[in-house]
């Protein structure tokens, strides 16, 4: 038995000790007694089977909160996971300039691409000067603008100074591209999981 064993052993005898006392010293009926000795054994149950699952309970809890917002992710082992959505897609929620705005994950995009909304929303600075940077999308080549992030944070991962660029033409649409990816330890899918390593 270790000392840590001991200690654990020695506390819990204090705390039967007390309550016995406690329910002695009010002299009630032998039936009323083993009533509140019964309901004080269910609670520290309770706390037993609390204490001795909590990283169970904690992942639970986490994993209700995924599905009720799943572009938050959720930190596990010190990795940010993150659900793939109903389309297909790596989605998340990412903070920049005191605001929050949600992000595509393209490991096909080279450049971090923020929306015009979201460059004003942030408060970020377009460098509107000389020729704008051609862009090959989906929808065909556009002209964007550069701008640098000063702070986003995606999870726990945050990243100061980050280049992206903006333009009209790409809408609401904000993209994580492999700029961001590629400043992780790592990076993956697994499943219908992306797991981002700081």
């Amino acid at each position: 038995m270790t000392s840590d064993d001991t200690v654990r052993m020695i506390l819990l005898l204090f705390w039967i000790v007390l309550v016995a006392s406690a329910l002695v010293a009010r002299r009630m009926p032998w039936g009323q007694t083993l009533k509140l000795a019964l309901a004080w054994l269910a609670i520290f149950g309770t706390l037993f089977v609390i204490a001795a699952y909590r990283d169970e309970f904690s992942g639970m809890w986490q994993r209700l909160r995924l599905a009720g917002n799943p572009q938050q992710g959720i930190v596990q082992n010190g990795e940010f996971h993150i659900p793939m959505d109903e389309s297909g897609h790596f989605r998340v929620r990412a903070t920049l300039g005191g605001i929050d705005a949600s992000f595509l994950i393209d490991s096909g995009a080279t450049t971090t691409a923020l929306s015009r909304a979201v460059v004003q929303r942030a408060g970020i600075d377009v460098d509107d000067s000389g020729f704008g940077v051609a862009i090959n999308t989906a929808n065909g080549t556009i002209l964007a603008r550069r701008v640098i992030i000063p702070r986003i944070a995606v999870g726990p991962i945050t990243r100061t100074d980050l280049h992206a660029i903006t333009a009209t033409e790409l809408g609401d649409t904000n993209v994580l591209g492999m700029n961001f990816l590629s400043s992780l330890r790592g990076w993956g899918v697994e499943g219908r999981t992306m797991i981002l390593k700081p």
